[in-house]
């Protein structure tokens, strides 16, 4: 539910910047992040797509869980938004060695935000999302012109138990 009211702050921050955005796109797993971005979303009428990159589950499950959230969170904020089966959004090509094993793709997420941004991401959720980003963007997926925002979801503690495998030291 929390994510719902982080949904109405960022409209209202983007709006008062004047900023539009065509899409969102954020790390999904248990989909209860998803869910609410996504119910804030319906709620508040954003009109882009709210896009899960899965880091552990085939997209086909983490849409089922979708499908069954965020009506659920609706109901239960009592609100009443509809949900059809195009709102839910999920990738589940990146999904690499499994939950938490990092990857080359990940690992060069993270390298080339941190080198790019000063932004952190984590192994585990924001750098596979982050790969999944960049690379639908190599493939033409996500446009030219398309503004995207990534959601961070936080999680870069996760970085010192992944040292070795990011900076080739002894952890």
């Amino acid at each position: 539910m929390g994510y719902v009211l982080a949904m109405e702050e960022l409209l209202g921050q983007l709006e008062d910047l004047e900023i539009e955005v065509d899409a969102v796109f954020l790390p999904t797993g248990s989909a209860g992040t998803q869910a609410g971005v996504l119910v804030g979303a319906k709620a508040l009428d954003f009109a882009g797509q709210i896009v899960g990159i899965s880091v552990a589950s085939d997209a086909r499950s983490v849409r089922e869980r979708l499908s069954g959230l965020a009506p659920a969170t609706a109901r239960l904020l009592g609100l009443e938004v509809g949900f059809e089966e195009r709102d839910f959004v999920v990738y589940d090509d990146y999904i690499g060695g499994g939950y938490g094993v990092l990857g080359p793709a990940e690992r060069e997420a993270i390298r080339t935000v941190a080198r790019t941004e000063g932004v952190l991401l984590d192994p585990v959720y924001t750098g596979r999302a982050m790969a999944g980003l960049l690379d639908l963007i190599g493939q033409g997926i996500v446009q030219p012109g398309q503004n995207i925002l990534f959601w961070h979801t936080g999680g870069t503690s996760a970085l010192f138990a992944y040292t070795q495998g990011l900076l080739g030291t002894p952890g």
